[in-house]
This record gives structure tokens, C-alpha cells and sequence, in this order.
């Protein structure tokens, strides 16, 4: 998937989240008409084809309806219970799960030469809350807590561009994830590959920390592929 395309899908994905967040705080009621394409490509900042995209998927998930001549009505002003991988473009996934892999397999070998005190520190305080809301089986604190170790890991490889890209597809997979990962068993085993992960890059070992982050990303994506190949309704890891 090109840079360009990977963006427009974050940007549909996005979107989902932002209309998502407004039909659940009411901004809507269940059963009024939603504004037209272009109003809402204005007040979201995108373009028409990335609000009809968010709209198809958000139809496909069964928040809204969209009926021929008369616009797209509410259905729902919470999420429907549905499996939300159908609302997803699966192949689209895991090339997402490829981009960040690599990424983030870069951006780990590099934290571990170029890291902070600063770096160290932002990386203990999210494990620290992931942990607890692990332990609290607090799933939306716990999703905001791995992705932001994940995000000071990349920041700590200090390169703008790994970090731009990262950012662009972070808030896709906190969706994602959040909508997915209800399984709390294999999220206790990974706990411990984020702190070796966090201790290589403190020993600054590029290789350590290389292969810590192949390993749990490895293991996520096989996880995300059998969900798509199986149509089960949780994928175990975030």
C-alpha cells in the first residue's frame, strides 16, 4: 500500500471514529437525517470521497442507513452488535499491520542509540498505566496506554518522518483495537515482551530491541490474519 493510499484509508478511518464519537454524544438523534456530504466533508477537514467511505462503512456496521434520493438517516446512537472486522477492509489491515511493522521495527533499532532520559522515562510511565489498566481490565485505558508506549518508542528513534507516519495511522488502530481486542488472556503474556522491548532500548541494544518488537508484532498481525480468515468476532491482541 503507497504512503498516499494508506493515508486516505487513515483518514476514512478517522472519520468512522469522529462521526462515531458525535452519534453517540447525541449530536444526532435516531431516526434524523444526516447532514449532506459536504457539510460534513467541511467540518470534518476531509474531502466528499473520504466522508462516503466513513458513511459505507458506518451503514455496513449499523449506525446509519442510507436511503436512495432522501440522504443517510441514524440508526443507532450506539455501537450496534455487530462484529466489527465486517465494517473493515481486512485486506487493508494487515497491510496496515505491514506498514507498522516495519516502522516500528526501525524505529525501535534506533530508540535504542538515540533514546532520552526524557525518551525512558515517557516509556515507563505508559507501561506503568497499561499494567494497571491491564490489571483493572479497563480495555479503552489500556488500548490509549499501549499506543502511547508504541508512540514513545517512535519518538524515541528521533525522526520526524517514522514519527509523522506513525501518528497518521495511530488513532485507525486505537479504533480498531478498542472495537477488537475483548480477550484479556494473551494481552498478560505480551505485557512482558513490552518491557523486555523497553529494557533493550534502556541497555542500548539495537538488536534486543529490534527482535522484541519483531516478535510482538509478528504475533499480533498472525493473530489479526486468523481473525479475518476465521470471521471471529475478537482478535486477541492489541
Amino acid at each position: 500500500m503507497a504512503v498516499g493510499q494508506l493515508r486516505r484509508a487513515v483518514l476514512a478511518e478517522q472519520a468512522v471514529a469522529e462521526l462515531q464519537k458525535q452519534l453517540t454524544a447525541g449530536e444526532w438523534a435516531v431516526g434524523e437525517r444526516l447532514p449532506p456530504e459536504q457539510q460534513l466533508a467541511e467540518q470534518l477537514g476531509v474531502g466528499r470521497s473520504t466522508v462516503r467511505e466513513a458513511l459505507r462503512a458506518l451503514a455496513n456496521a449499523g449506525w446509519v442507513q442510507s436511503r436512495q434520493g432522501a440522504g443517510t438517516f441514524v440508526l443507532a446512537d450506539r455501537p450496534p452488535a455487530t462484529d466489527l472486522a465486517t465494517t473493515l477492509r481486512r485486506a487493508q489491515m494487515i497491510e496496515v499491520y505491514e506498514v507498522r511493522q516495519g516502522l516500528e521495527l526501525q524505529a525501535a533499532r534506533l530508540a535504542a542509540v538515540r533514546r532520552t532520559p526524557a525518551d525512558l522515562q515517557r516509556m515507563d510511565e505508559a507501561l506503568v498505566r497499561r499494567k494497571r489498566a491491564l490489571s483493572a481490565r479497563r480495555l479503552p485505558a489500556y488500548v490509549d496506554a499501549d499506543l502511547d508506549f508504541h508512540r514513545a518508542v517512535v519518538t524515541a528513534a528521533h525522526n520526524s518522518v517514522l514519527s509523522e507516519v506513525f501518528a497518521s495511522f495511530s488513532a485507525a488502530l486505537r479504533t480498531t483495537l478498542t472495537g477488537l481486542t475483548q480477550d484479556p488472556g494473551p494481552r498478560n503474556a505480551s505485557h512482558a515482551v513490552h518491557v523486555a522491548l523497553a529494557e533493550a532500548i534502556r541497555a542500548g541494544d539495537p538488536d534486543a530491541a529490534g527482535a522484541a518488537t519483531l516478535d510482538h508484532l509478528s504475533d499480533t498481525q498472525a493473530r489479526l490474519e486468523r481473525l479475518i480468515d476465521s470471521k471471529q468476532p475478537a482478535v486477541r491482541e492489541s
